[in-house]
């Protein structure tokens, strides 16, 4: 890089990035490259060309369930039959929501508007109940908006005005297509835009959500009723569920529900309507014709700065991938991830989480009563590793007629897979499914089942190698490993106990020593300046302790490691994070994502260790320093 070859003093990311960053090439149907998001690309390819393999006959697979995936992907490459159907196949929804003529008509078909993923006037779900992890709960929140969070209805945010006018555009030459006349067009689409405005200003920004633990607020079902009438949840209930219709719902947004006749009422009915209509309509462009698929990604493209849209086959992949994605995680799992990895992994997962335990005797800030209740919930820690071993038996219905069209078949299929969770409300939870399939480049935390799960395709080079060095795997996967494990310990996770159930386990004063350590966390990284914006160290708060745990407990590790190489852990970890991304998308991830911005994760963790300053000679002269008092480590 010549004379702009930057110190790995100074910058810990541009000094091992750099000249990638300089050289990479973000695909014109992509936001971003590089990390997570090339491994990604890789296993895209390998899968890709499997299904076009399996399309074609020349590749057969011992997966029954794979043959359903493998025909919808055929559907979606259909163009010859998408194109000549047109917006045909979604007319008779469109027919239907037009005849909506008053709110006792939409209760009459709400339930059925609820199984087919229409988006009535509250959101309604069935998942685990955070109280008693062990069952679930019928949940009910508001409605989504059209931008990605509140803030960006607000009256300078220029941002979030040009995203509208470009949703305008996208959804008005959409209309174009409908059965609606020019007049009804230019009457539906400015409902739509009202309609979301009122939403707006009732639903939970992107900073109230990643509080998850506040979603937890039972309310009695009468009194909800008595919240979102005129709309009858009590009937939709009713239809579900007969005379086990719960008597307690959990209520993930109260504002939301306790206000929304501000957003729907008798007198906003058709405002109502006709949102549902043109949002109707415009999701299931990406199931029709290829010139309103084209026409219905617009607004993601111009909020994310994609160039263009994947190719057709690559689509109808990420399609057929996204709804059968536990028997393409499993295929992919048995058919490229080694079992020798994943041993070797799974050692790894173990050792971090004995490490942890030692780091928490140690610990300065807890009583010992509290350290032994984390100890304890660190023991019944659960580690899915690579894929499942068996295909639920959920995956067996997920079919549709070979006459359906491509719409019709993804339609039939989303049903199906909600009318099952709507169905599992007086079931137990099964804490065998998994969070994450097989072959997505990712890793998490679940903080009501207490477990881990690592899928196989992260499991790759720069996180991790057989070939790659102890201190490498461990500045890669092993501090990924250490991060998910900390989330069991962030803001959010240190209020469910060893059960997964949301419980004070703390005494007072050690919940008191760490919110202040919390709120350090937040100081330490709010306000930082990235691409013209700032940070908000109070919504990435939770990853951030998250990183600073992962990094912690791997140096730890490093002690004790033979042949440890410290520099080679810290540009490992900073490899992991590299990435190059449109403008517009790191826009919406500062405004959006409760990450903090990728050279940040890479940078700010290790100062706050003492092995960064001797693995390079780091001094006070140096920009990638900062003064021992300034260092926090939580865990």
């Amino acid at each position: 890089m010549g004379e702009t070859t930057v110190r790995i003093q100074d910058d810990l990311y541009e000094a091992v990035n750099g000249e990638w960053i300089k050289n990479a090439v973000i695909p014109d149907d992509r936001p971003v490259t590089g990390g997570f998001n090339t491994l990604d690309e890789e296993v895209e390819k390998i899968m890709m060309a499997d299904f076009k393999a399996f399309a074609e006959g020349t590749k057969t697979t011992d997966i029954p369930e794979m043959k359903y995936a493998i025909s919808l992907y055929k559907k979606g490459i259909d163009e010859k039959r998408r194109n000549s159907e047109g917006i045909e196949p979604v007319l008779p929804l469109l027919n239907k929501i037009k005849n909506l003529k008053t709110v006792e008509d939409l209760n009459e078909v709400a339930t059925e508007l609820l199984v087919d993923d229409l988006p009535l006037p509250i959101k309604m779900c069935v998942d685990t109940d955070m109280a008693d992890a062990t069952k679930n709960s019928f949940i009910v929140l508001g409605p989504d908006i059209i931008l990605p969070d509140t803030t960006y209805y607000a009256d300078d945010n220029e941002s979030g005005k040009q995203l509208l006018e470009v949703y305008k555009d996208m959804a008005s030459k959409i209309l174009k297509f409908s059965p609606l006349t020019e007049d009804e067009q230019k009457k539906f689409l400015e409902d739509t835009i009202a309609y979301d405005a009122l939403i707006a200003k009732k639903v939970k920004s992107q900073l109230e959500w990643a509080e998850y633990y506040k979603n937890q607020n039972p309310m009695d079902t009468d009194e909800v009723a008595k919240f979102v009438a005129p709309f009858d949840i009590k009937k939709v209930l009713k239809d579900l569920y007969g005379d086990k219709a719960p008597s307690v719902l959990i209520v993930y947004d109260p504002k939301a529900i306790k206000e929304m006749n501000g957003y729907f009422n008798n007198e906003n009915f058709e405002l109502y309507t006709h949102w549902l209509y043109v949002k109707t309509l415009v999701k299931a462009t990406a199931c029709l014709s290829l010139e309103l698929k084209t026409l219905g990604t617009t607004f993601r493209r111009a909020l994310l700065g994609v160039d263009s849209d994947p190719v057709i086959e690559k689509e109808a992949y990420r399609v057929a991938e996204t709804l059968y994605a536990d028997p393409v995680g499993i295929y992919y799992g048995r058919t490229y991830f080694g079992e020798e990895a994943k041993k070797d992994v799974v050692d790894m997962v173990k050792r971090i989480i004995e490490t942890y335990k030692v780091r928490m005797k140690k610990n300065s800030f807890l009583a010992e009563v509290t350290k032994e209740k984390a100890i304890k919930k660190l023991s019944t820690l659960e580690i899915k590793m690579g894929y499942p071993d068996s295909i639920k038996e959920i995956w067996s219905k997920l079919v549709f007629d070979e006459s359906d069209s491509y719409y019709d078949a993804v339609y039939k299929v989303s049903a199906i897979k909600n009318k099952d969770q709507l169905d599992k409300l007086y079931k137990p939870v099964d804490r065998t499914e998994w969070a994450m399939p097989g072959h997505m480049v990712n890793a998490c935390y679940n903080p009501t089942c207490n477990d881990l799960t690592f899928p196989a395709a992260i499991l790759q080079k720069p996180f991790y190698s057989l070939s790659q060095s102890d201190s490498e795997n461990l500045g890669g996967i092993g501090a990924i490993i250490g991060h998910e494990i900390s989330h069991a310990f962030d803001n959010n996770g240190a209020k469910f106990d060893e059960k997964g159930n949301l419980s004070n386990w703390w005494l007072d004063e050690d919940f008191k020593a760490f919110e202040k350590l919390t709120k350090d966390m937040v100081e330490q990284f709010d306000g930082m300046e990235y691409h013209g914006g700032k940070v908000s160290g109070e919504l990435t708060v939770s990853e951030n302790i998250a990183d600073n745990g992962g990094v912690g407990v791997t140096l730890e590790i490093m002690h004790n490691t033979e042949n440890a190489d410290f520099q080679e852990y810290f540009k490992n970890w900073a490899r992991v994070w590299c990435m190059k991304a449109k403008e517009e998308f790191i826009q919406y991830l500062l405004a959006n994502d409760v990450h903090s911005p990728m050279g940040l994760r890479a940078n700010i963790p290790p100062r706050n260790f003492a092995e960064w300053y001797e693995a390079f000679g780091v001094t006070d002269k140096d920009q990638m320093y900062i003064a021992p008092e300034k260092r926090i480590s939580i865990w």
